[in-house]
């Protein structure tokens, strides 16, 4: 029994196996969201969405950057490195305010947070100015993913959360696609050069803002504020012993939710931080080329995250993990290994694998976490994997240099392995 069926709360049950009677109805689970739940997955969404954004002005502006500073592209990074860095002390902070005060004013904190950070980078004059920017930055993305999770997928029908939670770890996705445009409509077509980029982007986060404000807390958090004011002993009592109560009974769930996001991590950043450089240096892409392909390949995700979040509704989370996983490591050759055009095909299935697993994180580790602390525990775990797997990009252009070649087929195919197996003995 889960601590979600112990409380009694509406959290769902871990959906390990294929449900007893699954739908086949995509569209039909989406119609079930009502509007106010909409609206929570539309906050959530699209601050998730905007968080990824902020987070890739910086790498995409790393030259204009490193110009502006008198800096190396190396020192440059270590914006990106301190956000990285930084991520699970915003996880930690925000998630047991979240859990304990509710989800509502953390979120919009949160949002004020990295508006004013990501503005203060754009107003840096120094270095230093640039990585205290960031590195408080890092603070609050952290703490933004498990709230954003709980916010969206919480009171989230069951029949939809697997749906629903593709589409939310899109955000990550679009926002990536985002920075990109807006990086080639504000950079350097100003004297300001790289600076409104920043400064734009800290500006719509003030939309979602408004539109969490109007909202209420969550429905599975309010039952669970009545049970803990039900009970004998005050609210932050009970609260601390449901801590102690999840770190006894759950400590074991929480290191295979933190290797799971690092499995997932690393595949993600495996298959796709070095790849447009391959393409450039190992098959002679030209630049339009490689933009064409990885469009492609983010068209690929967008269909893979939506489809398989889906599809883990009708057949279960571990077995959809451990079959995507499959196919995307018999896919590694060809994306790896094949030149000209028809690595284009191979880069849309391959994204649309890795998104695939990756959709299913949301959910997989809501409905395992404990109810009473799911925020801290989503978030944190989500973090330090993706801490763990920072070093994938270091790791794989090591590789290329003492071998002269980007041969990533074998890093990705153990990270695959690794994380399949690691799945099905854990679960």
């Amino acid at each position: 029994m889960t601590a979600c069926q112990e409380e009694d709360l509406p959290i769902g049950n871990p959906n390990l196996e294929a449900p007893n009677e699954p739908s086949t109805e995509p569209i039909q689970d989406s119609l079930i969201v009502n509007k106010q739940q909409w609206a929570f997955f539309a906050v959530a969404f699209w601050g998730w969405t905007w968080d990824a954004l902020d987070f890739f002005t910086v790498s995409l502006t790393t030259t204009e950057l490193a110009e502006t500073f008198n800096k190396s592209i190396t020192d440059i990074s270590w914006g990106m490195t301190l956000v990285l860095m930084l991520r699970s002390a915003g996880a930690i902070t925000f998630g047991i305010a979240s859990d304990r005060w509710g989800r509502k004013w953390r979120f919009v904190v949160n949002l004020i947070l990295f508006s004013v950070f990501e503005l203060a980078t754009g107003f840096a004059q120094t270095f230093q100015q640039f990585l205290a920017s960031r590195a408080l930055f890092g603070i609050a993305m952290g703490g933004l993913y498990g709230n954003a999770v709980a916010t969206a997928l919480e009171d989230c029908p069951t029949e939809a959360r697997g749906i629903m939670s593709g589409i939310l770890q899109l955000g990550y996705v679009f926002g990536y696609l985002l920075a990109t445009v807006f990086s080639r409509a504000l950079v350097n077509t100003t004297s300001h050069g790289w600076r409104p980029l920043f400064w734009f982007s800290a500006g719509p986060p003030v939309l979602i803002i408004i539109g969490r404000v109007f909202l209420p807390e969550t429905m599975a958090f309010q039952q669970r504020q009545r049970l803990r004011n039900e009970r004998r002993n005050t609210a932050a009592t009970t609260f601390i012993q449901e801590g102690k109560d999840a770190v006894k009974n759950h400590g074991l769930i929480f290191i295979y939710l933190f290797l799971f996001a690092a499995g997932i991590n690393f595949m993600s950043h495996g298959s796709q931080d070095l790849y447009p450089t391959m393409l450039k240096v190992q098959y002679g892409f030209s630049s339009t080329q490689v933009t064409v392909t990885q469009v492609i390949a983010k068209v690929g995700a967008i269909f893979g995250g939506t489809f398989c979040g889906w599809i883990s509704q009708i057949i279960g989370r571990r077995l959809s993990v451990i079959i995507i996983s499959i196919i995307g490591g018999a896919l590694i050759y060809p994306y790896t290994f094949v030149g000209g055009k028809a690595v284009i095909a191979s880069a849309f299935f391959e994204q649309f694998m890795v998104q695939g697993v990756a959709a299913i994180v949301p959910i997989h580790m809501l409905e395992l976490s404990p109810a009473s602390s799911c925020t801290f525990v989503v978030g944190v775990a989500y973090q330090l994997g993706n801490l763990a797997s920072s070093a994938s990009s270091t790791i794989d252009s090591t590789r290329r240099q003492r071998r002269g070649v980007y041969q990533h087929s074998p890093m990705i195919t153990l990270k695959n392995h690794a994380h399949e197996d690691l799945h099905h003995r854990w679960i």
